[in-house]
């Protein structure tokens, strides 16, 4: 049995999604998606019939008296790939202007895990392991980029530290 890296990012908004603040961000929902899609690695992204994940309701627990909350998920073939994309120039040049439309916390937001090739994961896997990660930190079960672990067939699953350019300069 092989395995994907399945990753979450969630985020909680400084107003709702339809407000004139949003424009840029949701005018660059299309392109980043594209550059996702066609990114080495890439395997799978939760979207709706429109193309995105906007309207996906999840972690209503977490929204906290913001705007709401947007979820990101998708799977890829390693860790390293998926770091490729999220600090690749397109991605990159939005991922630096969140603060203009999420707020700031301290909250773990983004959590990476393993499943079997082809599995799907859903909002209520994601759920989990944002918990998961918040209570224990990085574990095997969920991780992060900046100390992450290997597929569970891995010889040795030990923790394995990111690259010091995976964390984001924003």
């Amino acid at each position: 049995m092989g395995y994907e890296l399945a990753e979450v990012n969630i985020a909680r908004m400084k107003a709702p999604i339809d407000d004139p603040s949003f424009k840029d961000f949701v005018d660059a929902l299309e392109s980043v998606n594209a550059l996702a899609d066609a990114a080495p690695g890439f395997v799978w992204r939760l979207q709706t019939e429109d193309d995105n994940a906007i309207s996906i309701r999840a972690f209503d627990w977490d929204v906290r008296g913001t705007s709401g909350l947007l979820i990101n998920m998708s799977s890829w073939t390693s860790v390293e790939t998926l770091a490729a994309f999220t600090y690749s120039p397109g991605h990159l040049a939005i991922l630096k202007r969140r603060r203009e439309w999420f707020h700031r916390v301290k909250d773990v937001m983004t959590a990476l895990w393993w499943v079997p090739a082809g599995y799907r994961p859903t909002p209520a896997d994601a759920e989990e392991k944002i918990k998961h990660l918040r209570v224990h930190g990085p574990t095997p079960e969920a991780f992060t980029l900046k100390q992450h672990f290997p597929a569970p067939d891995a010889a040795v699953v030990e923790a394995r530290e990111g690259d010091p350019d995976w964390l984001c300069p924003a």
